[in-house]
């Protein structure tokens, strides 16, 4: 796989991506961060004069989606973080986006202007009003060409719907409602209400004292628009049908394999949350992350995954550790590639895992500056766990846990991928196939 892009800017706090999306069509690449700010990156068209340049990516538009906010209520403070992008259906020239925070979830706007009207009758260049008594004959305004301008608008707000901090959103395939999720509730909004949701799952108990998991990945199904998906702190997924009752608090289906006694220890419940939750494109699958594996599951098998790949089980002698620096809490995504054949997530050290599901081979690869050079070939990595190694093999106990990849997409048809490691973002672009041993 080579290297196509690399985005890195300066190092700081705010500029740590949080959230990776492309579009339908994988011409637009959106990526959210910590300072509340939006990136879209625009896919250029392949030039004749330099065909290599075909597939890169360029910043398109940058914004500001939310802003920090105080609660005076409940004394708490709202960060601006951009926990999640989805991207709307295009209807027309125009593409929109949805962007939320802890709290408030944004309908935007991006639209092209390229054209000036000139030539008014009552204004002149500078817009202001001119002397009636001046006016002595009728013009047509004309268009005329202009720099390209991309401009952002706010179309909606949708606040106040969750008590606890949204950690999904999910456009439906009717493409006029979504749904947004919290810790304990699932709420459906339509796109051109803001002043209403309706809540179609809780799980919070009358004694909160009586919590024993909590929602941690929502998503609704590709094809079917009554169908949705939620994943919980236990390890179970549940799929729910609209069409059975208004409030989908009992399931129609719960996914969830049996605990393996002889594995279970302290973290076994840590390790187990489930941390995202994709339907394939087809809609016949589920593709799951928890800590340590990445699971397919078929929608018509509830009892036990039928692939279960290992991502790094070389950290299962180190979860002592990484429970006291809280890495175990990480919540790393999983993304399907195009024909649902290849699965995708990332791991640490700027490590990325790529599973062939036809094959049954996979890959480690990295995320770095030495890797993100203009077609530089991306090598596959080695974590080394005892025994011989090899010469570019790394030891378990030189990973850095600070260096992680928690967001990962697949554009929707090609084998380009969006990697982002802490602030920076790679894009790499081949033959996933090829790479794979």
């Amino acid at each position: 796989m080579s290297s196509q892009r690399s985005f890195e800017p300066c190092a700081s706090e705010a500029d740590i991506i949080s959230t990776v999306e492309f579009n339908h069509t994988g011409e637009l690449l959106a990526t959210g961060d910590k300072g509340g700010r939006v990136v879209i990156f625009q896919r250029e068209p392949e030039s004749k004069n330099a065909p290599h340049s075909q597939g890169e990516y360029d910043v398109y538009s940058t914004f500001q989606s939310h802003e920090p906010e105080f609660d005076y209520l409940k004394s708490l403070e709202i960060e601006e973080k951009i926990n999640k992008i989805k991207w709307l259906p295009q209807q027309n020239a125009a593409h929109s986006l949805l962007s939320t925070n802890d709290k408030t979830i944004k309908l935007w706007k991006i639209t092209e202007r390229d054209k000036r009207p000139e030539g008014y009758n009552l204004k002149d260049e500078e817009g202001k009003l001119k002397d009636l008594s001046t006016v002595t004959s009728l013009q047509v305004p004309v268009l005329k060409p202009m720099d390209l301008m991309v401009e952002v608008s706010p179309r909606r707000v949708f606040a106040n719907g969750h008590t606890y901090h949204i950690n999904s959103i999910s456009v439906n395939s009717d493409c006029e409602t979504y749904m947004s999720a919290d810790d304990l509730r699932i709420n459906l909004w339509h796109l051109a209400i803001t002043d209403r949701s309706f809540n179609i799952v809780d799980i919070k108990p009358a004694n909160m004292e009586d919590l024993t998991e909590v929602i941690t990945a929502s998503e609704f199904h590709p094809h079917h628009c009554n169908l949705f998906v939620y994943s919980s702190s236990k390890g179970s997924l549940r799929l729910c049908d609209m069409r059975a009752a208004a409030l989908c608090d009992k399931h129609s289906k719960l996914f969830e394999e049996p605990e393996d006694p002889s594995n279970r220890s302290f973290f076994s419940e840590i390790i187990s949350s489930v941390s995202d939750v994709k339907f394939s494109h087809s809609g016949r699958y589920m593709l799951t992350r928890d800590y340590l594996t990445v699971k397919v599951w078929d929608l018509n098998m509830e009892a036990r995954p039928i692939e279960t790949y290992q991502v790094h089980d070389y950290l299962r002698s180190k979860l002592c550790s990484l429970y006291e620096n809280d890495c175990i809490f990480d919540k790393f995504e999983c993304a399907w590639n195009g024909s649902d054949s290849v699965i995708m997530t990332g791991a640490y050290n700027n490590f990325f895992r790529m599973f062939d599901r036809n094959t049954k081979r996979d890959v480690t690869l990295e995320a770095s500056r030495e890797s993100s050079k203009p077609r530089a070939v991306l090598k596959p990595r080695r974590v080394c766990v005892g025994g011989k190694r090899r010469r570019d093999d790394i030891s378990v106990d030189s990973l850095d846990f600070t260096k992680k990849i928690l967001h990962t997409a697949w554009h929707p048809a090609e084998n380009i991928i969006a990697i982002a490691a802490t602030n920076n973002l790679y894009i790499f672009q081949d033959k996933v196939n090829s790479e794979m041993h």
